[in-house]
């Protein structure tokens, strides 16, 4: 019984060659692909310079070679000018003056001197002439009927010969043609130089190339040290070291490099410090009312009237808690588009408005100093909260005999609104800090009741309307808080 075919085996799959991890490594750096680049680059332009450079070369060549013919024909002919003036003008007299030619002159490399005689081939300087120039071959048969002067470049397809270039001078005696003298250059030899000499060139050109490469390749380490040391240090940071900074030394691009990295870095580092001690005082904010709220209902008893106080105290720290959440919404919301929301404001009567609002928060001295009419361009109830925190701000900072001032005065391009108080006034390391989340000041009256983000959300308020804060104080001196508006809202703040 015949077997049954077997399926042929099918071929494993051999594995691509891999390269070793060094020369993944080496070829992965950016300083090996700028520079491979630019050697690849300098190749290219080289191999494009090699042929205009042959171009030229065998031009240059070949016009040296014709200038030579040149001054070869032109020594002959003053010699046989010569010897028509002096001598008989024979035949014999001129065969006579060929052999003495060709006895006393050797032709340089690829250069010979041949004479056409009555029709014929006579002689010639080298003897041995190459297959080309023989007597049996074209150029002497086109010579043998050439009686007229003159020159020619022949381009032959033997690469041993390459061009024949020849000038001619005919002979004469009193008149009547006896034969031609032909100099005769064969450009294969000079050619034949003039490659050797671009390959030299090629060779040398190369080995420079590569040269280059490595002494660049090499040096080029220490100019990229900068752009290693900045991935060495982004590498070493995380969200709990932000301490990583390069050293700058020198100017140019890698030290305004240097000086870029180092500046952003120290504003993450500023912003991660603020939002941690955002969070921190945010849930210390927190905790503090939620601790007393859990306090007070644990050890609340049976009593109606002690359960009626602790339900009193816990619905007050949920609206203080309340007020803390509203406050923090503002701050998030100041970076969104439609934050503000812009009507034309009649500053008198708005201010007014502002001072009848502000002078029932506590009992002081108010006075209102307003001068200037007009309109400009702003959220109303934005800067309604923005001028009434400050005024706030100024009660907690002042006692009942003290004077509390609202203010308002119109400018060419702008509105000043100002809240000044004879309070106790403002230090100035607490002016550094002082419009921080969080931030308060010390008050030897009594402590504020808020979370420290009032002069914050002024702050944000102003800044949406692309205004600015102006605060002068001096210790027991008081404080004066001026917002400055702009009378309309630039585009980049525009909603």
């Amino acid at each position: 019984m015949e077997s049954p075919i077997q399926p042929p085996a099918r071929l494993s799959r051999l594995p691509l060659p891999t390269l070793p991890t060094w020369l993944k490594r080496l070829t992965g750096e950016t300083r090996t692909r700028i520079l491979l680049l630019y050697a690849v680059t300098l190749l290219a332009v080289m191999a494009m310079a090699v042929p205009v450079f042959r171009f030229f070369l065998f031009a240059e060549v070949d016009a040296r070679v014709r200038e030579n013919l040149r001054e070869e024909l032109g020594a002959f002919q003053a010699e046989y000018e010569d010897w028509q003036a002096t001598a008989p003008t024979t035949d014999a007299a001129l065969v006579e003056f060929i052999d003495e030619i060709l006895r006393s002159h050797l032709p340089e490399d690829d250069n010979f001197l041949i004479f056409i005689l009555d029709g014929q081939f006579y002689r010639s300087s080298p003897r041995a002439l190459p297959e080309v120039l023989q007597s049996d071959g074209v150029f002497i048969d086109r010579w043998l009927t050439l009686e007229e002067s003159g020159w020619a470049v022949v381009q032959v397809d033997d690469p041993a010969v390459g061009s024949v270039i020849y000038k001619t001078l005919a002979l004469e005696i009193e008149g009547v043609p006896k034969g031609l003298f032909v100099t005769v250059h064969l450009s294969a030899g000079e050619r034949n130089d003039a490659l050797a000499g671009v390959k030299i060139f090629v060779q040398v050109g190369v080995g420079v190339v590569i040269v280059a490469f490595l002494l660049a390749w090499l040096g080029s380490q220490q100019l990229l040290h900068p752009v290693q040391q900045l991935a060495k240090t982004v590498k070493a940071i995380n969200e709990t070291n932000l301490s990583g900074r390069l050293q700058v030394g020198g100017s140019g691009e890698l030290a305004d490099l240097a000086n870029t990295f180092n500046t952003m870095m120290n504003r993450v580092q500023a912003s991660f410090d603020s939002q941690r001690s955002f969070i921190n005082d945010a849930s210390h904010e927190l905790r503090t009312p939620l601790t007393i709220i859990q306090g007070h209902l644990e050890l609340m008893g049976d009593d109606p009237a002690e359960q009626q106080e602790t339900l009193d105290l816990v619905m007050d720290e949920i609206d203080r808690m309340g007020r803390f959440v509203n406050d923090l919404l503002v701050l998030a919301k100041a970076d969104r588009p439609d934050f503000l929301q812009p009507e034309t404001i009649d500053v008198e009567p708005f201010t007014e408005e502002i001072f009848s609002k502000a002078r029932v928060l506590a009992d002081r001295r108010w006075q209102l100093q307003a001068s200037g009419q007009g309109t400009f361009v702003g959220d109303r109830q934005r800067i309604t909260g923005a001028l009434i925190n400050l005024a706030q701000n100024a009660t907690q900072h002042t006692q009942p005999e003290d004077t509390i001032e609202l203010g308002m005065v119109s400018q060419a391009q702008a509105i000043r609104f100002w809240v000044r108080d004879t309070g106790e006034g403002i230090s100035p390391d607490d002016q550094q800090r002082i419009f921080d989340r969080f931030a308060r000041v010390a008050n030897r009256y009594r402590r504020s009741e808020g979370a420290g983000l009032g002069l914050a959300i002024v702050k944000a308020i102003v800044d949406a309307h692309g205004g600015h804060i102006e605060l002068t104080s001096q210790p027991r001196s008081g404080a004066t808080f001026s917002l400055i508006f702009p009378l309309e809202l630039p585009h980049e703040v525009q909603p």
